[in-house]
């Protein structure tokens, strides 16, 4: 299992996974699952994965090889003209891959399925996030539904929809995102350190602040420390339920 976000704000994007692959009593896996392709000053482009590993790494070795000679590679994902056309190459990729792998039935599909979440801003679109089912259609971010979540959402949704607001700043988006991590990590041995975390100035057409965050991080130690410190507050400040 895994855990990421791509999130928008009204001037940018901002996008955040984990990096663990399996876990076990005696055996932690790290893989990354944030990659991105960018044409600076003409397109940023992030992709996000969740599910099994060997049918996202097959994915993005597909994307990564049809986009490094553009002359010979068609489609190339730096070559699409919109964001929308960029989603539907990749969830196309996404179902090819899994139609190779799976040819006996729906059975092995699901062992194989996974999910995906690209973001970012082709040079005359806006800053948009794409949201991809293993089948391979997908729906696309809007002010009712500003962010996306695959892998484990379950655990660090409550603090987005509570504290979300489109003119946060990434400083703000970042520690919200650090919050509903860090409630995951602590409700799901399957999701992990380190955190992969990347920024988008709107019209930038380039990648923005990115960072790896892992358990030594002062300021994610804080967060993680204050966040649980001001629930327990929160609590005992509640009227008592009287029988």
């Amino acid at each position: 299992m895994t855990y990421c976000i791509g999130l928008k704000l009204n001037h940018g994007l901002v996008f955040m996974s984990d990096t663990r692959t399996s876990a076990g009593v005696d055996n932690f896996a790290v893989s990354k699952k944030m990659f991105t392709w960018e044409v600076p000053g003409e397109r940023m482009i992030t992709v996000m994965t969740a599910g099994n590993l060997a049918t996202t790494q097959s994915m993005i070795s597909l994307l990564e090889e049809r986009s490094k000679a553009v002359e010979e590679r068609d489609p190339s994902i730096l070559q699409e003209k919109t964001m929308f056309q960029v989603a539907r190459l990749v969830g196309a990729t996404l179902r090819e891959v899994i139609d190779d792998t799976t040819s006996d039935g729906q059975l092995k599909q699901a062992q194989f399925s996974a999910s995906v979440i690209v973001g970012g801003q082709i040079k005359g679109g806006k800053p948009t996030v794409f949201l991809i089912y293993p089948q391979g259609n997908f729906i696309e971010i809007t002010d009712d539904t500003p962010f996306f979540q695959i892998g484990e959402t379950k655990y660090g949704k409550p603090i987005l929809v509570r504290a979300y607001d489109p003119e946060m700043s990434f400083e703000d988006a970042i520690k919200l995102l650090l919050v509903s991590f860090d409630s995951t990590v602590k409700s799901n041995l399957s999701v992990g350190l380190p955190f992969d975390l990347q920024v988008y100035d709107a019209d930038s057409f380039k990648t923005g602040a990115s960072r790896r965050i892992d358990d030594t991080d002062p300021i994610y130690q804080a967060i993680s420390q204050g966040w649980g410190d001001a629930l327990k507050d929160a609590f005992l400040q509640l009227p008592a339920y009287k029988l």
